[in-house]
């Protein structure tokens, strides 16, 4: 045979042999793989984005991001209602406890955009049940409304009453930080139109959280935050304030503190937190700031109980191992609102000293959210 026939009849072989393989080969996608576990060195962290491209049977992602939650929760909201949207919140964030990282935020976004669909009707807004995220969802709206408002200063007497719920005012507080664009001393001023100390500081504790840890979505919350001062001076303004607002500063000063040293990818941080709030000690904020830290990391690590206990009990002082303690079951209180919370809390403690901090902290006030 000649080479150059040879040659042809080989390559026409080739191709034929390829076309067959092609047409045997099983070209569909491999099952999705579970999701990589976040690793034990660090505790908080949310797994790799190729982990959040996976699928549940149902069209969900098999690990949740904020981004891919609210875009859930926005969409289901316009489909049917808001009551809707939180309450499969509520059944997402009791599934998956990572997701209660960022689900009070998207809860003060569906506040927003019901206040917007409703045209301001608060009372149709806050008909639906609003309690999950730490009724985020009621932040939101008093936020929007406040926001919108041509006479702040008297609305803000009005929103709330005449029930004046805790979860209600601390909302208002949020409010005054988007009227006063997160000018502490205008905001505290309408704070201060309540005419008692109790919801006073109610409004001062939605101040210094929207303060500490403005929205995510709003870039001008967050280009107002005074980052230079509060990265130079430890527990900045806390310790300027008049007495009655003190207490709510330093509880939320962490916050501001853990997200500024990357806490999901440094759980170190937790314990770093807590030397930090001893800068406070001079001026009688340390306490507070201890639970504070408290707070946010039972916040940041609801799915790891006993793991957020330990880092409490770093401290080298028992008083601040107990205010530390005191701080993640105000968190868990009011993230799981069931008389029986604090107990189940206490009973996945291995550390006795921490166990019984918790127990003795259960009748610490649920309006810290």
């Amino acid at each position: 045979m000649q080479p150059r026939v040879f040659a042809i009849l080989t390559a026409v072989l080739l191709g034929v042999l390829g076309l067959g393989s092609v047409a045997v080969t099983d070209w569909s996608p491999a099952a999705a793989t579970a999701a990589p576990a976040v690793t034990a060195s660090a505790p908080g962290a949310q797994p790799a984005a190729a982990g959040a491209a996976s699928a549940t049977p149902t069209g969900d992602p098999a690990v949740w991001t904020r981004s891919t939650l609210r875009n859930k929760m926005m969409a289901e909201m316009e489909a049917a209602d808001p009551g809707v949207a939180l309450a499969d919140l509520d059944k997402i964030t009791k599934e998956k406890p990572y997701t209660v990282r960022f689900c009070h935020p998207i809860a003060h976004e569906l506040g927003h955009a019901a206040v917007k669909r409703y045209n301001a009707d608060f009372q149709k807004v806050i008909s639906f049940p609003h309690e999950t995220c730490a009724a985020g969802y009621l932040h939101g709206a008093v936020e929007e409304m406040l926001n919108a408002s041509t006479q702040p200063e008297v609305d803000l007497l009005k929103l709330c009453a005449p029930k004046n719920t805790g979860p209600c005012i601390h909302g208002v507080g949020h409010g005054t930080m988007f009227v006063a664009k997160q000018d502490v001393a205008k905001a505290r001023d309408l704070c201060n139109k309540f005419t008692t100390d109790q919801n006073r500081i109610r409004c001062s504790e939605g101040l210094f959280m929207q303060l500490f840890g403005p929205d995510e979505e709003d870039e001008q919350a967050k280009a107002n935050l005074p980052a230079d001062k509060l990265a130079q001076d430890p527990l900045y303004p806390c310790k300027d304030q008049p007495a009655l607002f003190q207490s709510a500063c330093f509880f939320y000063a962490p916050t501001f503190y853990l997200s500024s040293h990357d806490y999901p990818n440094h759980p170190e941080v937790y314990a770093q937190a807590l030397k930090w709030c001893l800068n406070g000690k001079d001026s009688g904020g340390a306490v507070d700031c201890s639970r504070g830290v408290g707070s946010r990391t039972m916040k940041y690590n609801l799915d790891r109980e006993d793991w957020a206990a330990k880092q409490c009990a770093t401290a080298a002082d028992g008083w601040q191992r107990k205010a530390c303690a005191e701080g993640l079951v105000s968190y868990y209180t009011v993230n799981y609102t069931d008389g029986g919370a604090a107990g189940r809390l206490c009973a996945k403690i291995s550390d006795k000293e921490m166990q019984g901090y918790c127990r003795s902290a259960s009748g610490l006030s649920g309006s810290l959210d």
